[in-house]
């Protein structure tokens, strides 16, 4: 199969084409460029549509489209994603489809992204998959029994809201959630708040330093500091490490996956993070259960948009 993928993000998008024999898939051509939000999105698409004219090689057999939800996948619409401001029910699906004449399918892109890493990446050859995003985030795609799995209305998979703790950062709009420990914005916000005590009480962490702003403490800064051996930057991380074994539990124990493929800063990061996450989860999730589960960092890397709006062509 020749497909076209369209990579719908609010900060950037892009266009690329690959060949899929049925085993492996083969990345051609690709085109980006910055996601517009002065215009209209029909306008937006329509600049996507001229890029993909100018990497074509022939036509298309079908077309996948990633893209940040909520949206519906069975009619081809996107309904408005908080980082797509005025992306309210776009009809993506129908616009693409009447310029090509090719069938297409868009997905959300956790979705789309558990089944590139099913298909291409860290999770081949197995039914049962969980993957987290594990980004600015937390999302999860759901391959249960050889399928990907969706939910009544699209929903499925939304682990991120789930609370651990009483308190904690604040991640998908509730303090101590899943993503609020286990993300690279939650782990931005633990860092700060860690080395605002570290301060007071007299230790200055190595990423932190007296009138900066929150936002320069990143997942990336506190990691460096933590690499290099910073106490506090290590203990944000055993933090999030425990967290997200508690809630890697949750999963093991109502899905019995037989895989669990973590991407961004897990693939980056893993090793401040897995000692605290497997101590966890051999305290909490069902030993039976564990024991076929292999937690493993996602293999696709920066190109995983690329591979997710493959892979939803073959949805």
């Amino acid at each position: 199969m020749y497909i076209l993928g369209f990579d719908i993000g609010g900060t950037k998008c892009a266009v690329n084409t690959a060949f899929w024999d049925g085993e492996r898939v083969t990345l051609l051509k690709k085109e980006k460029c910055p996601t517009d939000l002065s215009i209209p999105p029909e306008k937006m698409i329509d600049k996507l549509i001229k890029m993909a004219e100018g990497i074509l090689d022939g036509r298309p057999d079908s077309i996948g489209i990633s893209s940040g939800g909520p949206l519906d996948s069975e009619r081809g619409v996107i309904l408005g994603p908080p980082n797509l401001p005025g992306w309210g029910r776009v009809e993506i699906k129908r616009q693409i489809e009447e310029h090509f004449g090719v069938s297409s399918h868009l997905e959300n892109d956790a979705n789309a992204s558990a089944v590139a890493e099913w298909k291409f990446g860290a999770g081949r050859g197995t039914r049962n998959m969980v993957f987290l995003t594990f980004g600015t985030g937390l999302g999860a795609g759901l391959i249960l029994d050889g399928r990907l799995y969706r939910g009544t209305n699209g929903n499925a998979g939304e682990v991120g809201h789930i609370r651990l703790a009483p308190e904690g950062p604040v991640g998908f709009g509730k303090a101590g959630s899943f993503e609020g420990f286990a993300s690279g914005g939650g782990i931005g916000r633990l860092g700060w708040s860690k080395a605002r005590e570290a301060a007071i009480e007299g230790v200055i962490p190595s990423y932190y330093h007296e009138g900066m702003d929150e936002s320069e403490v990143t997942a990336g800064t506190v990691a460096e500091a933590a690499f290099l051996g910073d106490k506090t930057a290590r203990e944000v991380y055993r933090i999030s490490g425990e967290k997200l074994g508690r809630g890697l539990s949750v999963l093991i124990d109502i899905l019995n996956p037989e895989r669990i493929v973590i991407g961004s800063v897990f693939a980056r990061s893993g090793e401040l993070l897995r000692e605290a996450m497997e101590k966890e989860l051999e305290a909490e999730a069902l030993a039976p259960s564990l024991e076929v589960c292999r937690v493993v960092p996602a293999e696709l890397g920066e190109n995983i948009g690329d591979y997710a709006s493959i892979a939803a062509a073959l949805l």
